[in-house]
């Protein structure tokens, strides 16, 4: 049963707020036309007596308020300080929005002050109080892949207590770590190889009774929803259903294919072999040509195989280096008088690492040059012939030499195959970089281990190419993400970015009309579809982002907080005056920016922060993503008489920067079909904006939102204005 409202607005006069806006106008505003007559003000909302005051009000024997609006700093800071506990809370920006962007005292800012109250108090009428979407919780994490990032992640799962399922292909624990004869040092002095440390790590999983192990399998598919998956492992012919609450990813890489590199003497000589054949010699004890099985007394290491080049592999494999610079000491502590010799690019041993590489290059036996190799061809004898150019030197070269070592890259071990099996509409696998060859698409500039698979992390090599160590490190952040997710199911909250949100999408579903567009523009394959095509929520997929929301035709999906209805009521709440002047440069125009709370909102924020100056003739109104636009808010701002209307999303593209994938790009393709209809509506196509910001972006903003004015201006006042 919905409890009765009792509303309140309290508002703060800190941090030069009460030096821009006139109170007494704001509260009068507030019960006129906000309908709320409980206000209060405090000069710091937020201190420790200002929370007791609220606290005050929300007592059953005081005022017994439970729905507030608190006009005060943005709602990005001061959160646990605003947040009171069984009340609807809604935060009103009048700090870096009015007080630090705005002339103070000035006519238009005490308009600009009362529009934003007058939007969230029609806002917290709107609202109810958000209940958690409560459902059952295995927490096992499951880790498919033994490798250094598949064990890492496992012993950190159940070292904190979570029981875990780990999965490896292979017969045997370790993965390409323990295939290797020494590994690059990870401790100081960071001079000398050292043993593999997944060996350690196996013998950990092996005694640890909270991991169990299955090796010589396979995952056949996995099914449900976070905190409710059914994994099916196949192994030896047998498949076994076990219930787990999240995944970790760390199914590792596989090498290029070097019958590519043919240019570079692969398959034209027995003597030209890959980093990984060469490490599989050095573990056999000796390093021998496998033409002859004599030890080689020149050994050129070419960098780059395959690597960084349109052709192959775009991207820079980040262990080479190490590894050829490795694989030089072995071939000089086998035979001091041998040379290796390193042809690079470029050397890239980040942090730490330099202290190895030094070490290497202080040895009168490595000779290392930039160069671009050309070719491998056999020479005089049965010897290799290398020619390279663009070297350090300024000159062409060619040389001889008895053994040539291919640093070829790595390719993600899910680029042919899913490896989870999902059973998603979205299709098996997790998604991949468009152009990087099958790595986990996470956005990982912004998010490592976040996949599009909610509660699904990629770890390791299969998320980007990385050296152990830090393949180890991978494990443990996916683990603590995966612990993560299902702490968050199991309490009915969403997980990263909306890490706190306890709403989920409540459809009306009488109304559906089954039309796919919320199945299909879902980013995380929370939609699924009956036998009669009818779409239903997986909720505990879901990240809130309100995609679905903006692509119903029909509205019919809500948030407790947030939904159609309740952007809409916001836009239609605000003064418009009538313009007396259109050639007045500051003729009281009425201006809208949609804005992304995830990019746009904290560039805005910063903005303030610097006391940069905005048109005040702009209001802004946060949305979770753009990805949640609907295109009745068009309608809604411009039959209202709103002059224009600015949407400021993520970047989108090759590097976007959106916190739920798809949402700029969604909201720019729901763009494309408006023009028609402002034509038909005898309003300019260009009253209706997109632009991309960054949240780093915050000193482009004035210029921005002025341009946009400008347009505006230039294209003149809502005809509607008059109806």
């Amino acid at each position: 049963m919905e409890i009765e409202k009792k509303y309140g607005v309290y508002v703060c006069k800190g941090c030069g707020i009460s030096d821009a806006i006139d109170f007494e106008s704001l509260a009068k505003v507030i019960k006129k036309e906000g309908k709320i007559q409980h206000i209060k003000e405090h000069d710091i909302m937020c201190s420790p007596d200002g929370r007791a005051m609220i606290l005050e009000d929300l007592k059953p024997d005081g005022e017994a308020i439970n729905s507030i609006v608190i006009a005060a700093c943005s709602s990005r800071v001061k959160y646990e300080e605003l947040d009171f506990p069984n009340c609807l809370v809604e935060r009103c920006n009048i700090r870096e929005l009015v007080a630090w962007t705005q002339e103070p005292k000035a006519e238009e800012t005490q308009n600009l002050a009362e529009d934003y109250l007058r939007m969230y108090c029609a806002r917290v009428k709107k609202s109810s109080l958000p209940e958690p979407y409560q459902s059952e919780c295995d927490k096992t994490i499951m880790v498919i892949g033994g490798g250094a990032a598949g064990l890492s992640g496992a012993l950190e799962a159940a070292n904190d207590g979570y029981p875990v399922v780990l999965v490896e292909k292979e017969a045997e624990l370790g993965g390409y770590g323990a295939k290797i004869y020494r590994q690059t040092p990870s401790t100081y002095p960071f001079t000398t190889l050292q043993e593999p440390v997944v060996f350690k790590k196996i013998k950990e999983i092996q005694g640890h009774p909270g991991i169990r192990v299955f090796t010589s399998a396979a995952i056949e598919k996995i099914e449900g929803q976070p905190g409710l998956l059914d994994a099916h492992i196949k192994t030896n012919g047998n498949v076994e259903t076990i219930r787990v609450g999240s995944v970790v990813v760390a199914a590792g890489a596989t090498p290029y294919d070097a019958t590519k590199l043919t240019h570079l003497g692969y398959g034209l000589s027995k003597d030209v072999i890959t980093n990984v054949e060469m490490e599989e010699l050095a573990k056999k004890g000796k390093i021998v040509r496998p033409s002859d099985g004599k030890a080689p007394q020149r050994v050129a290491f070419i960098q780059c195989a395959g690597s960084r080049d349109p052709e192959h592999l775009p991207y820079c494999s980040d262990f080479c280096c190490l590894t050829s610079l490795k694989q030089a000491l072995y071939v000089r502590q086998q035979n001091p008088d041998a040379l290796a010799y390193i042809l690079y690019k470029d050397i890239r041993t980040p942090g730490q690492s330099e202290l190895f590489y030094k070490e290497a290059q202080s040895d009168p036996g490595v000779m290392l040059t930039k160069a671009e190799v050309t070719g491998v061809t056999v020479g005089s004898g049965g010897n290799l012939l290398v020619n390279a150019t663009d070297t350090l030197l300024g000159a062409d070269v060619a040389f001889e030499a008895d053994l040539v070592v291919l640093a070829t890259g790595l390719v993600p071990a899910t680029k042919d195959d899913p490896v989870i099996n999902l059973e998603y509409r979205q299709g098996p696998g997790l998604p991949e970089t468009e152009d990087y060859n099958g790595f986990a698409d996470s956005n990982f500039i912004c998010f490592p281990y976040e996949t599009r698979r909610t509660a699904i992390y990629a770890a390791g090599a299969v998320r980007q190419a990385m050296t152990i160590p830090m393949a180890m490190d991978d494990g443990v952040g996916a683990a603590c993400k995966a612990i993560q997710a299902v702490e968050h199911v199991a309490e009915g909250m969403a997980v990263h970015p909306r890490a706190w949100d306890e709403t989920f999408p409540d459809p009306f579903m009488q109304r559906c009309t089954s039309c796919k567009r919320c199945t299909e523009e879902c980013p995380f394959g929370a939609i699924e579809e009956d036998e009669k095509g009818t779409p239903f929520f997986k909720i505990n997929r879901c990240r809130r982002c309100a995609t679905c929301m903006g692509a119903c035709p029909e509205r019919i999906v809500s948030f407790k907080d947030y939904s159609v209805d309740i952007i809409g009521s916001m836009l239609k709440a605000c003064d418009v005056p009538e313009i007396e002047d259109e050639d007045d440069p500051n003729a009281p125009f009425r201006i809208f920016s949609l804005i992304c709370e995830n990019d746009a909102y904290p560039a805005l924020d910063a903005a303030g922060l610097h006391k940069l100056r905005l048109d005040p003739r702009v209001r802004f109104v946060p949305l979770r993503c753009m990805g949640s636009f609907n295109m009745v808010w068009v309608s809604d701002a411009l039959s209202r008489g709103i002059d224009g209307l600015l949407l400021m999303g993520c970047k989108y593209g090759d590097d976007y920067q959106c916190h739920f994938s798809k949402g700029s790009e969604l909201c720019a393709y729901r763009l494309t079909k408006l023009s028609e209809t402002l034509d038909k509506l005898g309003l300019e196509a260009d009253r209706v904006q997109q632009i991309q910001v960054a949240a780093s972006e915050y000193d482009k903003l004035p210029q921005i939102v002025n341009d946009f004015v400008a347009r505006v201006l230039e294209i003149g006042p809502n005809p509607f204005k008059e109806f």
